[in-house]
């Protein structure tokens, strides 16, 4: 192997979140709670769906599977961030830092793949009710969802791979609670003019393509709406698309937060408090949205419940 692909940089320090020492304790506290809010409501929503015949749908299918994504999406750094706040060791290895790089990747590239796919479905559902059956079929469901993994795998990988090419010397201290791309690209002492060109076209095609699938579904699903302009039918489209609509104002919302924070000057605290909203927030109110907003998921809730009820009994 060529000396400049070779790091000499064997560890790398987290600074984490610019915290005073008297209020780790605090922090530790809030994110813990806001984590295990996390897990547990996630994991809520896929034990609904797995249980509960009624939402054995396609709709309900790809939310699983956005549960799932939402939760290990968290999984990749708040566990490390918890741990640093405790222990104050705030070390992660060169493998252990390229590991967490590319599952940040992964998760949240089919988190953005996935809202794309429920858009397509809802689309279905509102624009073609009579053959939703038809086009929205399982075969299709799985073949889309695979996609959206194998996707993701390729750019996470194609990131990754470039990542390990470049050379860290010296400067090892990430002003940051994760291995964050453009920030390990900034401390390398190589080239990344090839990493950077990759960030900016795969990495923008995989935002822009979802968001433009997005953005023309619910085209056609208002324009659908303007088309029999009455009050149960527009009743109806919020019902069927405000959980989705929701979730993906608030996803896009963060990341053109985290954009354009990072093109500002000073923009590291900025860029922190964004990535939390990305990586925190937004897959802990997930589960929220859905259950409070949609009614299937709160009957299945109360039915669950009810069972248990009667088993104890």
């Amino acid at each position: 192997m060529r000396k400049e692909n070779q790091s000499s940089v064997s560890k790398f320090l987290l600074l984490g979140l610019p915290i005073r020492p008297e209020q780790h304790g605090l922090f530790f506290a809030l994110f813990l709670g806001m984590y295990l809010t996390t897990v547990l409501g996630n994991l809520l929503i896929i034990l609904l769906i797995r249980l509960d015949s009624r939402l054995h749908t396609p709709m309900y299918f790809l939310l699983s599977h956005l549960a799932f994504t939402d939760l290990s999406f968290s999984s990749v750094t708040i566990p490390k961030m918890l741990m640093n706040m405790q222990t104050q060791h705030l070390s992660i290895s060169y493998p252990g830092c390229i590991s967490q790089t590319y599952f940040y990747i992964l998760f949240g590239c089919v988190d953005n793949l996935l809202l794309a796919v429920m858009a397509y479905d809802r689309y279905a559902a509102i624009c073609h009710p009579l053959h939703y059956t038809t086009i929205m079929k399982e075969d299709l469901c799985v073949l889309l969802v695979a996609g959206s993994w194998i996707l993701s795998c390729g750019s996470a990988l194609l990131h990754t791979l470039l990542l390990t090419q470049v050379s860290f010397c010296a400067d090892n201290i990430i002003p940051h609670f994760f291995c964050s791309l453009p920030i390990l690209l900034k401390l390398s002492c190589s080239n990344t003019s090839l990493n950077e060109l990759v960030i900016f076209t795969a990495g923008a095609a995989v935002v822009i393509f979802p968001l433009s699938g997005i953005l023309v579904s619910y085209g056609h699903i208002g324009a659908s709406i303007l088309k029999v302009p009455s009050t149960k039918g527009i009743c109806k489209a919020l019902s069927t698309c405000g959980s989705h609509l929701s979730v993906v104002s608030l996803f896009y919302g963060t990341i053109m937060a985290l954009y354009f924070s990072s093109s500002s000057s000073n923009s590291n605290d900025k860029d922190m408090i964004a990535s939390l909203m990305y990586t925190v927030v937004t897959p802990m109110l997930n589960p929220f949205i859905y259950s409070l907003r949609n009614r299937d998921m709160k009957l299945a809730l109360g039915r669950l419940f009810r069972r248990d009820i009667f088993f104890f009994k």
